[in-house]
């Protein structure tokens, strides 16, 4: 469902019901300290306390991992949920009106919340009824397969709610329609059923089939994967797409995988349900199936806000049907592979087994111990490259380079690239490590073609040649910027008498935040209406509905005995924070005057060579100002 953009009426009202309190002490025991509340951070493991929930500013904070915010940042953090997501259940928890922006669209939003909740009644009605055919007479044949051709148990059968869908071809219908009295119409658009092509009435989408119900994050049957007995064709079919059900934006068993994928910092995916079943009964609770298609970005990104390193292990088949099969699942996240947005891994089961069958025989021990060897995606790639070629065969040679330098033109991280041209250089050199250098060499001037790289430029002032200057901002710059850009933001902040000053000392010196995190925070801060009410919990809010990362930002929201000290002399840090701001920016300017000018030739270009001269001794200048001018340095308050 589409959600439209909610009215600021509801999402304050629902802040307003939603006491923090109430909703954080449904996942955390929380004990009184003084005016607020502790208790273990849901967030990571501790032991001892260190998340604090203040019901008077209605947030919580982690003195541990950083994490804080309001109630509805707890849930959606909590269950990697979206922001609407989370405002629509509580305004029906809490009873609060929706409103959207546009009014003529709060009908149509209440009519689609009405359809969804009858069609997961529809759905939970379904599986009910499969689960207990499954142990009727006319489910036995189903049954054994799982007992016997499965070697499932009884706890897992159960776990999964597997069942079966009758052979007859209106029996669900029936059970629904004239039994369960759910309208016809609602029982179609769940995909239960589907109108004969010809004549009135209806036939079962699920006929003779184990059924295999598909959950979404919450663990609501959305659809169904159905296995047939016989030799029926398709092996396996899934429910159609519907209101409930996106089968790209669906990953089967996550529901059940969120808390292993975060324990264990890793994902597996397989390609089929029995696999993912197999895992967990196994004990290896991170896996999740991807119903059968190539990976999308949703279904990626999905996981992904389980694991904080985004460890992604894809488990195929090691025949060429797998290979195939992990190539094809890849998909659009190759991508993110290359910019190393994803640590993706590939494990592939010898004798081309998939996890099902390798379990059969081998023990969990034995499958954790494939997935630590499990080799990243990139070595992987190098792998299928050089297989079955003979290097010492000039076209096998040519070849393998070629696909070689294709690869590596990809991968966007520079150190990266640098570690896989060197082991790409190590495999073509055949053992000679003196060949090692030529074929380095030979790799990069493919990759980067000689037009485009930049060789040190000498540097001359009056005839003579110096070292090159270069007009990157050092490590200590960029860490005195953002620290000085985030003291001016939290003084901002947290000291509502001194922002109208901030604003106008960052106007008169034409000052911009250069960090990007800073700078869309303070872009936001100017388009809020109201700066003296709450500012704290509206800019919260507008993270969180636009979907912008708030981690990188978060710890500014909060004060400890550390920060409220860099604050209390205000005037000073102020005009501190602003002298920092404006030094990195005059240090980039001198650089960059500096390097042209020991660039040009006063011979050639005497009157440009003369104006560098001029631009970057004024830069120097007042540089030199801004150090008298800050009354004490902010380096004492790192």
């Amino acid at each position: 469902m589409q959600i439209p953009r909610l009215h600021p009426d509801t999402i304050e009202e629902v802040k307003h019901r939603a006491d923090i309190v109430d909703v954080v002490s449904e996942y955390v025991v929380l004990r009184k300290r003084g005016k607020d509340f502790v208790g273990l951070c849901p967030f990571h493991d501790e032991k001892s306390p260190s998340f604090t929930v203040s019901q008077t500013k209605q947030m919580y904070y982690c003195f541990g991992c950083l994490a804080g915010g309001n109630s509805i940042k707890f849930l959606m953090e909590l269950g990697k949920r979206s922001f609407a997501e989370v405002v629509l259940d509580l305004a029906r928890r809490y009873q609060v009106p929706v409103k959207t922006l546009e009014p003529e669209q709060r009908q149509e939003l209440q009519r689609q919340l009405s359809l969804r909740e009858q069609l997961y009644e529809v759905m939970a009605s379904a599986a009910n009824f499969y689960q207990h055919a499954l142990r009727q007479s006319q489910g036995q044949r189903a049954l054994g397969y799982l007992r016997s051709d499965r070697q499932l148990n009884e706890a897992t059968i159960q776990q999964f709610g597997l069942g079966y869908a009758p052979a007859g071809w209106e029996t669900l219908h029936r059970y629904l329609v004239e039994d369960k009295h759910y309208p016809v119409q609602l029982v179609e658009k769940a995909g239960l059923i589907k109108p004969r092509k010809e004549g009135a009435g209806y036939y079962d989408v699920f006929r003779d089939r184990l059924m295999i119900p598909i959950r979404d994050i919450q663990g609501r049957v959305i659809a169904f994967g159905g296995r047939t007995l016989t030799d029926e064709q398709p092996k396996y079919l899934n429910s159609p797409e519907t209101e409930l059900f996106n089968k790209g934006k669906t990953l089967f068993a996550l529901d059940q995988a969120k808390t292993g994928i975060s324990q264990l910092d890793q994902a597996v995916v397989v390609e089929g349900y029995f696999d993912a079943i197999a895992l967990h009964a196994a004990g290896i609770n991170n896996a999740v199936a991807s119903l059968g298609t190539a990976l999308s970005l949703d279904q990626v990104r999905l996981i992904l806000r389980y694991s904080e390193s985004k460890q992604l292990v894809l488990n195929f088949d090691a025949d060429k049907a797998g290979t195939n099969a992990a190539e094809r699942a890849i998909g659009e996240i190759a991508d993110l592979a290359y910019k190393g947005e994803v640590q993706l891994k590939i494990l592939n089961i010898p004798d081309g087994k998939d996890a099902d069958e390798y379990l059969h025989t081998h023990t969990s021990e034995d499958y954790q111990q494939l997935l630590a060897n499990a080799p990243l995606w990139l070595n992987w790639q190098i792998q299928q490259i050089i297989k079955d070629r003979d290097l010492k065969q000039a076209p096998d040679f040519q070849q393998v380079t070629q696909q070689f330098v294709k690869l590596l033109k990809n991968i966007v991280n520079s150190d990266t690239r640098n570690y896989y041209v060197s082991y790409c250089a190590e495999i073509l050199s055949l053992g000679d490590t003196r060949l090692i250098p030529l074929r380095v060499e030979n790799l990069l001037t493919q990759i980067t073609p000689s037009t485009t790289y930049s060789k040190p430029i000498p540097i001359r002032s009056n005839g003579r040649s110096q070292s090159p200057v270069t007009s990157t901002q050092s490590p200590t710059d960029r860490h005195l910027l953002d620290y000085a850009e985030a003291l001016l933001l939290r003084i901002y902040l947290h000291c509502p008498e001194h922002r109208q000053a901030i604003i106008d000392e960052l106007e008169a010196r034409n000052l911009q935040f250069s960090l990007s995190h800073h700078r869309f925070l303070w872009l936001q801060i100017l388009e809020s209406t109201d700066k003296q009410i709450d500012l704290i919990s509206r800019l919260q809010d507008v993270y969180l509905e636009l979907g912008e990362e708030l981690s990188v930002i978060s710890h500014l929201f909060h004060l400890d005995e550390k920060t409220k000290k860099e604050i209390m002399r205000t005037p000073q840090a102020v005009q501190a924070a602003i002298a920092c701001m404006e030094r990195v920016l005059r240090e980039k300017r001198y650089r960059h005057f500096l390097e042209l000018w020991q660039q040009t030739d006063p011979e050639v270009e005497p009157e440009k060579w003369q104006a560098y001269y001029q631009a970057f001794y004024a830069e120097k200048i007042k540089l030199q100002e801004l150090d008298r001018q800050r009354q004490f340095s902010l380096t004492e308050l790192l």
